[in-house]
């Protein structure tokens, strides 16, 4: 799908450009743009490799660890529903802990584990139980401190300041989880989101 946008964006382009008569200054401009982008992708490759390896050091030092024992009384009462020794719970909280650090390629098999072991719980494997949910909701949310990423666009730009994204950066982050938290806990009152509990 997103092939045909970009598709007619380009098409759309050229005829209105075709249309006014500065079809040149679009091939100009889609030029211009394309080293640019090349420049900003090589840009990348330094500082990427840098936070990846401060992240790496991070995990191997055991902070994603640390990070999860503090996690763990709230993630206990985030998902009432899930034993607090249980896998799952486990699983949860190093995906959330490893997000949190900008460690991406870390969270992804740790979320998968954790749905795999959420829906053991479950007698109905075709339904998403309400602990599925909430954690997919803040998965969404992109729990994040470190917005490693951002950080080396930002860099590779040319930003004099690139890790002032942090501050705006914490605070988006917070109120985007507590609205998925809560978005999450209304729907799982209503009526129509309630199978699995009828079901029981």
């Amino acid at each position: 799908m997103i092939n045909f946008i970009w598709a007619g964006l380009l098409i759309i382009g050229f005829v209105v450009g075709a249309a006014t008569g500065n079809l040149e200054a679009v091939t100009n401009a889609a030029i211009d743009n394309a080293k640019t982008g090349v420049d900003l992708a090589l840009g990348l490759i330094g500082i990427m490799t840098l936070w990846l390896g401060l992240m790496k050091i991070a995990e191997d030092s055991g902070l994603v660890e640390k990070l999860a024992k503090l996690l763990r009384p709230l993630m206990i009462r985030l998902f009432p529903d899930v034993p607090a020794e249980h896998p799952a719970m486990g699983a949860m909280i190093m995906n959330i802990a490893a997000n949190m650090l900008g460690l991406g390629n870390a969270a992804t098999p740790l979320g998968l584990k954790a749905m795999q072991e959420l829906q053991k719980l479950s007698d109905d494997k075709e339904t998403a139980t309400d602990a599925m949910v909430t954690f997919l909701a803040i998965n969404t949310s992109s729990v994040t401190l470190v917005p490693a990423s951002t950080i080396a666009i930002l860099a590779a730009a040319g930003a004099t300041n690139p890790t002032e994204i942090i501050g705006p950066t914490l605070v988006a982050t917070t109120v985007s989880t507590v609205v998925a938290i809560i978005a999450a806990r209304l729907f799982q009152k209503l009526p129509k989101y309630q199978m699995k509990k009828a079901n029981n």
